[in-house]
């Protein structure tokens, strides 16, 4: 009877990694060729299986993370020290990091409140203005947020109106769509994320896509130490150790065999959440706008007031169960203190009121269950 509460009571993560039961094969033809290694028929064959995925020329490298993804892609589009760039606020800190890592400056955009991605009218003003004094902003980063796509026909019309590229961070939403056009396929330069939360995961990694051979190359080059060809280890410039092991690139095979399987089981979270709690007048749910097609990898909820939202996040951590307040806006942090943002109060609330529910794809009927009838039992 104790062993039966214990498992009735048992943890609940936000997001716990997956497993298929396939990536053990792939792991262990990489010790059987003893590729253990950043190079190897892993690395190959999960490029290939991203780029059959995501179509529309997409061409795949992949690296450590999607922070390394996103440094590449400033260094490719040649933002350097003093350069501008207009940066999503409402967003995790890895998105913006790399942008300091070049010496650039995060110019922060509030969010539209149907997406929660970047509001495309306050980017075209950010735009102007910084224009008027002369100060051009050399690259935009665009989150699709939680897996919601952002609002790409507007941002797309904007960066071509100005000549700014775009960097897609696509780190939670690979198996996202628009118009039903994959996430990760709409920026100049797009980026994935395979960490350990992820809706799959390599256990660390990502990836940058681009949209043409010789780039994708480049920052192949890049990403391994920048050694020129030849025997002699011979550099030019500046290098980065960020491509992916062939280990890790073989559990990203044996994951992209279930990532459908995985979008289907967020969104059907996703679904038993909101067929449990939309009738409660305290509780709204970020919804697909026109056009998008949410993985759900995070199930997102706004309550009524600030106090709600810290109560209900208590409440189940007293239970065993993780759940974590939406991102902290970037013009909020310390660290970016004192930097232009433009901003319209939308980040600020939804931070304040935003609940991100346990999402992950080996979520239980049971373990919905216990969350939402925890949450209802709040109200009373």
């Amino acid at each position: 009877m104790v062993k039966n509460a214990e498992n009735l009571n048992s943890r609940i993560w936000l997001s716990a990694p997956h497993m298929s039961g396939n990536e053990q094969e792939f792991i262990n033809e990489a010790f059987k060729s003893n590729w253990i290694a950043p190079m190897g028929s892993n690395i190959n064959g999960f490029e290939e299986d991203l780029e059959n995925y995501l179509e529309h020329d997409a061409h795949v490298v992949a690296l450590t993370s999607g922070t390394a993804a996103i440094h590449l892609a400033l260094i490719l589009l040649n933002i350097s020290k003093g350069d501008d760039v207009l940066c999503q606020t409402k967003t995790f800190v890895a998105s913006v990091n790399p942008v300091t890592y070049v010496g650039a400056n995060p110019i922060f955009i509030d969010s539209e409140p149907n997406t929660w991605n970047m509001c495309p009218d306050l980017l075209e003003k950010a735009i102007e203005d910084r224009i008027t004094i002369g100060r051009k902003p050399k690259a935009i980063i665009v989150i699709n947020l939680y897996g919601m796509p952002y609002n790409v026909n507007r941002i797309q019309q904007i960066s071509v109106k100005y000549q700014i590229p775009v960097i897609e961070d696509s780190a939670e939403a690979l198996g996202s769509r628009y118009y039903d056009r994959p996430s990760g396929t709409f920026g100049d330069i797009s980026v994935l994320s395979f960490n350990g939360n992820k809706i799959i995961t390599t256990s660390g990694g990502g990836a940058l896509i681009t949209k043409d051979e010789k780039t994708k190359k480049r920052a192949l080059f890049l990403a391994t130490q920048a050694k020129n060809e030849g025997v002699s280890y011979s550099h030019s410039e500046t290098g980065y150790n960020y491509r992916m092991s062939n280990i890790l690139a073989g559990i990203g095979r044996g994951q992209m065999t279930v990532l459908n399987e995985h979008i289907a089981l967020r969104r059907r979270n996703y679904d038993f959440y909101y067929n449990s709690l939309n009738k409660n007048d305290n509780i709204s749910f970020l919804q697909e706008s026109e056009g998008c097609f949410s993985n759900r990898w995070l199930t997102c909820v706004l309550l009524k007031t600030e106090t709600m939202r810290d109560d209900i996040l208590n409440l189940l951590a007293k239970n065993n169960i993780e759940a974590r307040p939406s991102w902290k806006p970037m013009h909020q942090q310390e660290l970016f203190k004192g930097l232009p943002a433009y901003i319209n109060g939308t980040a600020d609330d939804l931070y304040k009121r935003g609940l991100c529910l346990p999402s992950g794809s080996s979520l239980t009927t049971h373990d919905l269950t216990r969350i939402t009838e925890l949450i209802k039992s709040y109200f009373g």
